[in-house]
This record gives structure tokens, sequence and C-alpha cells, in this order.
């Protein structure tokens, strides 16, 4: 668990109160919870980007003004010019499962890649669904044994059986492929210009 966030309710609702909290650095939010109505709050825009970098499984305690500590996860967040402008977190009950989007940890040098191909990502993330405290941190996946040709699916990855894959098995994340022939690599398989028959000269070999 993650370094606690604090939190002040909000009271004013303007266009120019939401503006006025921005520009000074905070972010409005919401916190939703099971059968209760939202809690609009503000937090410390920079305090927020911490625990949005640590990713969907980030659980945390959201101490808010004039009520108690609550454990919340991090629910959406609306950006702006790559500036978070709002924030939707959402209470977590440790008995309840929840859906969260783990980021994918690609480990080692795919084979192929040692053999002339290029290895390409399809995919940083996956979503699953766990109790609160069986939710991974990332998914570590091992890529040294992919060769050209090879494509890895959410549905290969091994997951532990307190978590469910949410996300389409079929979903490509990351394939091996042989780079692409371009028109210059073409060109340099060719050699001077195109041969042309000659033509004939004069009247050698025309009837009368």
């Amino acid at each position: 668990m993650s370094k606690a966030l604090t939190a002040e309710k909000r009271t004013a609702f303007k266009s120019s109160d939401i503006k006025s909290l921005r520009q000074s650095g905070r972010v409005p939010a919401v916190v939703y919870g099971k059968n209760s109505e939202g809690i609009p709050v503000h937090v410390d825009a920079k305090d927020l980007m911490r625990h949005v970098q640590l990713g969907g499984a980030d659980i945390f305690s959201l101490d808010v003004s004039d009520g108690s500590p609550m454990q919340v996860m991090i629910k959406d967040i609306q950006r702006l010019n790559g500036r978070i402008i709002h924030a939707d977190f959402v209470k977590i009950d440790k008995n309840t499962a929840v859906r969260a989007t783990i980021a994918i940890d690609y480990q080692g040098e795919a084979k192929g890649s040692k053999e002339g191909g290029i290895f390409q990502v399809q995919a940083t993330e996956l979503e699953v669904e766990a109790l609160p405290n069986d939710l991974p941190s990332s998914l570590e996946i091992d890529i040294s044994n992919m060769e050209i040709g090879d494509k890895l699916t959410a549905g290969d990855i091994k997951l532990s059986d307190k978590v469910k894959l949410i996300s389409s098995e079929e979903e490509i994340l990351a394939s091996v492929v042989l780079p692409q022939v371009t028109a210059e690599d073409t060109d340099d398989n060719t050699s001077g210009e195109p041969e042309v028959a000659p033509e004939l000269v004069g009247d050698e070999g025309k009837s009368e």
C-alpha cells in the first residue's frame, strides 16, 4: 500500500471555483462508494500524479478532512494537454473483488530480435479482477523465448488462481516480426539502367 493522499471536501462548484482550484495546484475529484453518493473533494496535483504513476492496482488511504480515512483506488482520470484536471476514486472493500488495469512489464530480449526480427508491443496493460489484496502491482512477462513469427496473447499470461482475466484472451500483446522491405532496399538490389534493345541504324537490311 502506498503513501496516503490527503483530500479536502469541496463546497463550491461554479466554473470559476473549479478554475481557481486548478490554478492553485489542486485537482477536483469525487469519491464513489457502494450504495452511497459521491463525495466531492480536491487533492494536491503533484501528490495525485505519484499515485497515477503507480498504476491501476494502487490501493491507498484517502484522508478526507472532516471524515474518517478510507481505502480507495483511482477509478478514472481526465487530462487536458497532459495535465490531470479531474479524478474519480472508488472506495475499496477488502472482501469485494475489484477490476483494475495492470501494467505489463516485459522482461528479457526476444530470441527473434537477436536473429534480425523486431519485437513489437501492441499492449502495455491488461484488465483483471481480484480481491484488493490479491491484485498484482504489475505483470512480469518473460519474452526471451519468443522467435520470429511468434505472437503473445492475453490468454498466454499465467495468472494466479485468485486473479481473473477481464481483457479478451485473443488480444495480442506483443509479437516478433521480420523487418519490412522498403522501396530503397529494393532499389539497392538493382544495378544501372534497364537494358534497351538497340535501334536499327540506316537503311541496311531494307528491301528496295
